[in-house]
């Protein structure tokens, strides 16, 4: 376990470790945050080839990159969850359902921008 005292330089680089680390256990144990990986391979060139301008090109990488990162706080929140344990509990099964709906909200956004950009 890393010095949790580190300031300056070593803290950086350890919260660089601890991300590095976060992404590959996001990427080892979500099939989901895979799904939208690839969902990101092929419209991030897309978007860059569509997009008229920086700022169209930027919401629509943008909007898949918050699907993204939305997907990663989903999966910490479940993580956390099943860390407490597996059986049924309401507020378990509740946070579970909130972060779906949170990562569901983001891929109608995505959805919305796309379509709103590359149809007007």
């Amino acid at each position: 376990m890393a010095n949790q005292n580190a300031k300056g330089l070593k803290r950086l680089i350890n919260a660089c470790i601890f991300s590095i680390a976060g992404f590959k256990a996001t990427w080892q144990h979500e099939e989901a945050f895979r799904q939208e990986i690839a969902l990101f391979a092929v419209a991030a060139p897309l978007a860059l080839w569509l997009g008229d301008g920086a700022i169209e090109k930027l919401l629509l990488i943008g909007s898949i990159v918050l699907v993204l990162l939305v997907e990663l706080l989903n999966s910490a929140v479940e993580a956390v969850v099943d860390r407490v344990g597996y059986e049924h509990h309401e507020l378990s099964g509740r946070a579970k359902d909130i972060g779906s709906a949170a990562v569901m909200l983001s891929l109608i956004w995505a959805a919305i921008t796309w379509f709103s950009i590359l149809t007007i």
